[in-house]
């Protein structure tokens, strides 16, 4: 729905943005077959186009003879082959050989087989090879076994390249609420593929109805998969000149939309390119917040001999949204400041800035760590742990930063016994007391560990030993 402003502002690059336009565009090279193959797993995928223009997913077993799945394509052709002949019929008989002009046969040992392959073969079905360093592979060949990274598959005349776990996302998503001033951090999800070795370009919308030179969205590339867009009328992007993984919006953002390019790639290769755009515009920021001013005390990470420690309680939505919350422990908050997609810019902007080696948080819902914390913080360097309380929907997560620490081991401790006291135990446990560990070994240093304790100490205005036998547990 949106246009190029001018030249082609998201262009297919030459190289890892731009292999699955060339594929697709140019005349010399060849269309693109995904393959999908994990060990671990009982079946591969198998994604491709036909030449009507079908898209095509197939799973097939590993261990199943090839013969049977270039049979299957075979049968998958030949029907898209009779409904174009059935198209363009005329009051004529349609002559008969099925007028396609492809080669017949399956091949050496398809034809005696049961089934739609046996079928694909007698009615003279288009050639479905799969070769393999310029030499055809055998039939009885694995599914595991034949299917490699640089095979080349044949369907009557289209020839296809093989593409064996190529860099690719499983998940893609960009923040629901945007603010100018804060980081703006989406979701990935990543297989074959690190976010150090990915592209991303970010761009912005110029304005509704702004007229604009580029003329469609012809840029993005063929195989780029563009997320539904959430505007009913066309408009003009440009770009915001940041090509990172973290877009902060500016004032001048307010207002509009945005849409992210990302581009998958481990190191060695690049998979297909996806686009998506923000659901709503930028909003206004709150301003100057309490927190700016200690960032400035914490712009860089420290050194090596020191440990920048974190620790908040940030507060689960669930308890965000009660009474209580609104007429007695927050009624200085206006209500949209209490709302989940308001805080969370808040949360994101604060703990990263703060530039830290060590995070632990409390009252953490699920959704909140999966789909904004996590992303958040991995894209400034920190993993995450996350436990959830068994009585309750939110809990406890760490999160450190890689570049000094490697997680050897970790361990969620439910605190159910807390020595002779019945009553102090059994008002305890009704919130599900949990104690999240964390051994880290330094990178740097292999004889250097630490080990990370975090819990949610129970609280309660009139049982503050509670809290204290809570903490006598723990240790």
């Amino acid at each position: 729905s949106w246009r190029r402003a001018g030249p082609r502002a998201t262009g297919a690059r030459a190289g890892p943005g731009g292999s699955e336009a060339g594929s697709r565009r140019g005349g010399a090279a060849m269309e693109r077959a995904v393959v999908r193959c994990v060990p671990s797993e009982a079946k591969l995928s198998l994604s491709f186009s036909l030449a009507d223009g079908r898209q095509k997913h197939m799973q097939r077993s590993q261990s199943e003879p090839l013969g049977r799945a270039l049979g299957r394509i075979a049968i998958d052709a030949l029907k898209g082959h009779a409904k174009a002949a059935a198209a363009k019929k005329s009051k004529k008989a349609r002559p008969d050989g099925g007028g396609s002009g492809l080669s017949g046969g399956l091949g050496p040992g398809l034809g005696a087989e049961e089934g739609p392959e046996a079928e694909a073969a007698s009615a003279g079905g288009p050639l479905v090879r799969l070769y393999y360093r310029e030499e055809a592979v055998g039939e009885d060949v694995l599914n595991a076994d034949a299917w490699q990274d640089g095979a080349v598959l044949q369907i009557g005349d289209v020839k296809y390249k093989v593409e064996r776990n190529p860099p690719a996302f499983t998940d893609l998503q960009l923040p629901r609420y945007m603010m100018a001033g804060f980081p703006v951090c989406p979701k990935l999800g990543l297989e074959f593929a690190e976010p150090h070795a990915s592209l991303f370009r970010w761009f912005k919308e110029a304005g509704p109805g702004a007229a604009g030179g580029g003329g469609g969205d012809g840029g993005s590339g063929a195989a780029a998969s563009t997320e539904p867009s959430s505007s009913s009328s066309s408009s003009t992007i440009s770009s915001t000149g940041v090509s990172e993984l973290v877009y902060t919006p500016s004032n001048a953002d307010v207002g509009l939309r945005l849409k992210l390019r990302c581009t998958p790639g481990n190191g060695q290769r690049y998979g297909p390119s996806r686009e998506l755009e923000s659901h709503s515009p930028v909003e206004a920021g709150p301003g100057t917040c309490t927190f700016d001013q200690r960032h400035l005390y914490t712009k860089k990470v420290a050194s090596d001999a020191l440990i920048r420690t974190v620790s908040y309680n940030i507060l689960a939505d669930a308890y965000a949204q009660t009474e209580l919350s609104r007429t007695v422990l927050y009624p200085y908050c206006a209500p949209y400041a209490l709302e989940l997609d308001y805080r969370q810019n808040l949360i994101q902007k604060e703990l990263t800035g703060y530039s830290a080696d060590l995070i632990c948080l409390q009252e953490v819902d699920r959704p909140v760590f999966s789909d904004s914390l996590a992303p958040a913080l991995e894209a400034f360097g920190l993993e995450g742990l996350f436990k959830i309380k068994e009585k309750q929907h939110e809990g406890l997560a760490t999160f450190y930063r890689r570049a000094k620490f490697s997680l050897l081991s970790r361990h969620d401790i439910l605190l159910e016994k807390l020595s002779p006291y019945p009553l102090v135990r059994e008002k305890v446990l009704q919130r599900s007391s949990v104690l999240q560990v964390s051994i880290l070994q330094s990178t740097k240093d292999s004889s250097k560990k630490i080990c990370v304790a975090n819990t949610h100490l129970y609280w309660h205005p009139k049982g503050k030993k509670r809290e204290k036998f809570h903490v006598a547990a723990v240790k």
